[in-house]
């Protein structure tokens, strides 16, 4: 893998940024075969930028597994592929992860949120200090209300610390968001990235001049996402609309039951890949609720490979 550059704000334009799951066989180890396949699929749907973070549990990996997964994936993927590794939560984890990526290649990483033992001004200087240390600007996620408040943020973006902003605070009207409104009036709009899958990107696009989103279920449907992106560059917001629907039954259940426990079942349950067991602190989907999720995964892709036949 060659070195890659800091995020470039034109490739949001391009692609969505998916945030598969990561594969773990029957014993609980990394599956690099599963993850092959599941980055076969979403190169293979038109997607140039892979994140790997809640989906993929990065919250909870053990340090050890730390490493080896960031070899696996600055070597899976095509050169024209830009992988995003996470980092953290906590602070600690956040600079023993900057010490292993200054031994690879990636352009950028993305800081998780931790919640609760937080204050603002004190997680720009973790995302400062981290950036230091690994010598790499950091990707920004904002997911809950006060963890980091726009102008800290902004004076992040001014300093040349962050790459992009991952935005995603749930809203029941995602047009309804004083917090955003405040982020994009701070720091340029193309640099934030609506975080929370086709749902709520079109308001984010459209409304607030986001620059992008990223997918879940677009690791089931990567051809459907990387149109729905596509339809909005082209301001086809009927169309982005009508594919954006298509998403909505697997998407009811990953926000019914559990978005990464729901994912990772969907994927598996699609025949991409199998996904395998995921970490505690996190448990499979109950069995009661399989059946649904295979359902709609399943219709899922086959409304992806349709569209592509008729493409």
């Amino acid at each position: 893998m060659i070195m890659q550059q800091p995020l470039a704000l034109d490739a949001f334009a391009r692609s969505p940024m998916a945030v598969p799951p990561l594969a773990r066989d029957a014993a609980g180890a990394i599956d690099e075969a599963a993850n092959a396949a599941i980055i076969a699929h979403l190169e293979a749907g038109g997607v140039e930028l892979l994140l790997y973070g809640g989906n993929a549990v990065f919250y909870h990996l053990p340090l050890h597994e730390y490493e080896p997964v960031l070899e696996m994936l600055a070597r899976l993927p095509a050169a024209t592929t830009q992988v995003v590794p996470a980092v953290g939560p906590t602070y600690g984890l956040m600079m023993e992860h900057a010490a292993m990526l200054r031994q690879h290649r990636f352009g950028t990483a993305m800081v998780l949120p931790h919640q609760g033992i937080t204050t603002s001004s004190g997680v720009a200087t973790g995302v400062r200090r981290f950036v230091e240390a690994a010598g790499i600007p950091a990707l920004l996620y904002i997911k809950h209300e006060g963890f980091i408040e726009p102008e800290d943020a902004a004076a992040l973006c001014r300093d040349g610390l962050i790459s992009a902003i991952k935005y995603a605070i749930v809203r029941d009207d995602p047009a309804d968001d004083a917090t955003l409104r405040k982020l994009v009036d701070l720091v340029d709009p193309a640099m934030v990235i609506s975080g929370i899958g086709e749902q709520p990107a079109i308001v984010h696009l459209r409304d607030f001049g986001l620059g992008g989103f990223t997918t879940g279920c677009g690791c089931v449907a990567p051809q459907l996402s990387v149109a729905l992106r596509r339809a909005a560059a082209a301001g086809d917001w009927q169309e982005a609309e009508r594919i954006r629907t298509i998403f909505e039954p697997l998407e009811d259940l990953r926000n019914a039951i559990s978005p990464i426990c729901v994912l990772h079942e969907a994927v598996a349950a699609a025949g991409i890949a199998s996904t395998g067991p995921l970490l505690p602190l996190l448990d499979r989907v109950p069995a009661a609720d399989r059946p649904a999720i295979a359902a709609a995964a399943k219709a899922l892709l086959a409304e992806d490979r349709s569209g592509a036949m008729a493409g």
